[in-house]
């Protein structure tokens, strides 16, 4: 009776789980900043406005996120463009200390789509190489 040849384990690839870090911070960094920033830090209303809502739309990818689904990246890092806009519109447009958050909003936003797609990019090139590595030992 032989023993079936061990599939080698690709090397733990660190700037996944980096990605994977980065994407989590930033999305739950931008969820508070939305939440302080309509409600608390400068709101277009004294007392707060109902603009905290689209911090909304932001907690429903962090599940698939926390889960480290592959689908939840790919369309977060399109869904976040919306922010990203929102913050250049209101960082050209508002006065400081709105125009700050809409700037920091912005930077939120290119970290969590770099993160994204660097992810992305980072788990297809090792499913790659794990296939490869798998096709070539049987």
């Amino acid at each position: 009776m032989t023993a079936s040849p061990a599939i080698p384990n690709p090397p733990a690839d660190h700037g996944v789980a980096a990605t994977r870090w980065v994407a989590t911070g930033s999305l739950l960094a931008l969820i508070v900043l939305c939440l302080a920033w309509e409600l608390v830090l400068a709101p277009v209303r004294p007392g707060g406005t109902w603009l905290a809502i689209k911090a909304l739309p932001l907690c429903i990818p962090l599940a698939g996120i926390l889960k480290n689904r592959m689908y939840t990246y790919r369309w977060v890092s399109l869904v976040i463009w919306l922010y990203f806009t929102e913050g250049v519109v209101r960082g050209w447009s508002d006065k400081p200390p709105s125009q700050w958050l809409a700037w920091a909003e912005v930077a939120l936003c290119l970290a969590l789509f770099t993160a994204c797609t660097l992810h992305v990019r980072l788990r297809q090139r090792n499913a790659r190489a794990a296939a490869d590595t798998a096709g070539a030992s049987v």
